[in-house]
């Protein structure tokens, strides 16, 4: 079993209001150094395979299919074996 962590970042050429409402509350607290404010999106979750490549190509299928825009936005993910983690 591999539990996967996904990112979704909106593409750099896409304006991304939530990111500017954000910055502009920052500023009204005084944080003025605060600048180009993209929000994003983290998702974690397991995939329950002992293949790691299979889990890998599962991963990938969801974040085109559900989990992101592919128009609008970009996915990286990472995933680790389970039965490691409880090692150490």
């Amino acid at each position: 079993m591999f539990r996967a962590q996904v990112i979704i970042k909106r593409r750099p050429s896409i304006l991304d209001p939530q990111g500017k409402a954000v910055e502009k509350g920052a500023q009204h607290l005084g944080l003025n150094n605060i600048k180009n404010t993209r929000i994003g999106k983290f998702i974690e979750f397991d995939v329950l395979s002992d293949n790691r490549e299979e889990a890998e190509k599962e991963v990938n299928d969801y974040c085109l299919k559900l989990l992101s825009n592919p128009i609008m936005e970009d996915f990286e993910f990472s995933i680790s074996d389970i039965k490691s983690e409880a090692k150490t």
